[in-house]
Formats: C-alpha cells, sequence, structure tokens
C-alpha cells in the first residue's frame, strides 16, 4: 500500500504530513511525499529546501514509515500533477492539507484541493491544522 502525501511547507501541508504518516503505518506501506514546484518558476514558496525535507524523513522513519521523495517540477496545474503522481505510484490514497477560504475566495481563484477531490480517481484524505 502507498498513501500519496501533496506537501507544502505550511501548517497544512505539515497537518497533511502528520496524517499520511499514520496512514501509512496504519496501512504498513510506504509514503510518497510529493512536494513540486511549477516548472521555470526562478523561486517557489511551494518548495521545502533540502533541511526541511531531510527533517521529514526522519520523521516518518521514527515511525517506522518508508518515504520516498518526489520533488521534480511540474508545468501546468498543480492538481493535475498529484493526480497523475498518485496514479504512476499506484497510491491507495491521497493525503492533502485544507485552508480555510472564503466562499467568494473558492469562486474567484479556484481551489487546488477542490480539483484534487473531484479528479481523483482513488480516495482522497483532506485535512486541515
Amino acid at each position: 500500500m502507498t498513501v500519496l502525501v501533496a506537501y507544502v511547507p505550511t501548517p497544512e501541508g505539515d497537518a497533511a504530513f502528520v496524517a499520511a504518516v499514520e496512514e501509512a503505518g496504519r496501512r504498513g506501506g510506504r509514503l510518497v511525499l510529493l512536494n513540486t514546484p511549477r516548472e521555470g518558476a526562478p523561486v517557489s514558496a511551494a518548495m521545502a529546501d533540502e533541511d526541511a525535507v531531510r527533517a521529514l524523513v526522519a520523521r516518518a522513519s521514527a515511525a517506522g514509515v518508508d518515504v520516498e521523495v518526489h520533488q521534480e517540477a511540474h508545468a501546468g496545474d498543480v492538481a493535475d500533477e498529484v493526480v497523475r503522481v498518485a496514479g504512476a505510484v499506484d497510491a491507495s490514497v491521497i493525503v492533502i492539507g485544507l485552508r480555510k477560504r472564503s466562499p467568494v475566495g473558492k469562486l474567484l481563484m479556484g481551489s487546488t484541493a477542490q480539483r484534487i477531490l473531484l479528479d481523483a480517481d482513488r480516495p482522497v484524505l483532506a485535512v486541515k491544522p
């Protein structure tokens, strides 16, 4: 069993990571950590630095969970990339973090989480910090 976590270095991303480690431990499977910057972006707030990734891997290892890290840049929409990687690694569940947004904010800006929930062909576990 493989658990995919879509991680960004935010409180929402940290909540998703904690839930994903617990889920992988329960399922006796591995964890795939997807932290993907937009292709061609000179700087990306979504990208976790090496020290942060090492700390995440150490936290998962301490819980007895093997981690595979994917940090390749993506083109297009991040929701499409999450769904694509979930299929490529044959994830049994996708774990995402949610942030509070107003209905108007969702309407105007869209919601990556909503797109993942609607487009994924496998279960999605959505958590809040």
